[in-house]
């Protein structure tokens, strides 16, 4: 390499330190800064996880186990309030929100108040509910709709019956059952003929190989849709 060469690249190269140590001045109290704020926050969610949350979720596992079983023996009373000893479902609710099994707990409460027909209360508790599980949700908006429909909520209750019917069609007995109440609740009751025909058509589709299905075709029949004798 020439002398020429190396000279040129010591210049290049003291330049481009130079621009470094000018934008470093510039602007390294601020990078340091962010830098340290993102260490933090890495470090903050990680020690939530580890310390704080992880602790929480298994404490919350721990305090459901019992009221669980309580409403396994539809003892609904201990289920909802504990025995004295270990907590029920509305106080795993209040001591640990945020986790799995205080949300699951949710879930069981608004179970517990439509069986003692406290249905304001099971909405409430059941609107607070949620999980992936597409077979557990389509179960929590099926007890929406009941708990609207003994409220005398028809529209409610009919909305509800036919999002939990729409909500896991892999599950053919389920839904055609929660389609089949949303449909008879429209025909029946808010005398939308139809949304029922739609639904009853719905089911003969989707699922016609249910009981359902050949339930339809006799209410479908009554509405003069068609006759059974095709």
């Amino acid at each position: 390499m020439s002398d020429k060469k190396i000279v040129q690249d010591v210049d290049a190269g003291e330049a481009a330190i130079a621009k470094a140590k000018d934008f470093w001045g510039k602007y390294g109290k601020v990078l340091s800064i962010a830098s340290i704020v993102v260490i933090l926050g890495i470090g903050g969610w990680y020690g939530y996880k580890q310390f704080f949350k992880g602790p929480k979720e298994a404490k919350a596992s721990e305090a459901i186990f019992k009221a669980e079983e309580y409403y396994r023996m539809d003892s609904v009373s201990l289920a909802l309030n504990g025995d004295g000893t270990h907590p029920g479902f509305l106080k795993v609710i209040d001591q640990y929100g945020g986790t799995e099994a205080g949300n699951l707990a949710c879930f069981y409460a608004g179970s517990c108040y439509i069986k003692i027909n406290e249905n304001e209360k099971a909405i409430k508790y059941l609107k607070k509910f949620s999980t992936s599980s597409k077979a557990v949700q389509a179960r929590a908006y099926k007890l929406m709709g009941d708990a609207y429909g003994d409220l005398s909520k028809f529209k409610e209750a009919f909305d509800y019956y036919k999002k939990a019917g729409h909500e896991f069609e892999k599950d053919q007995s389920n839904s055609a059952e929660y389609l089949f109440m949303a449909a008879y609740l429209a025909q029946r009751t808010l005398n939308d003929t139809k949304s029922a025909t739609e639904l009853y058509k719905e089911i003969k589709e989707k699922y016609p190989f249910t009981q359902q299905a050949n339930d339809a075709d006799n209410y479908l029949a009554q509405m003069g849709v068609y006759t059974t004798d095709k």
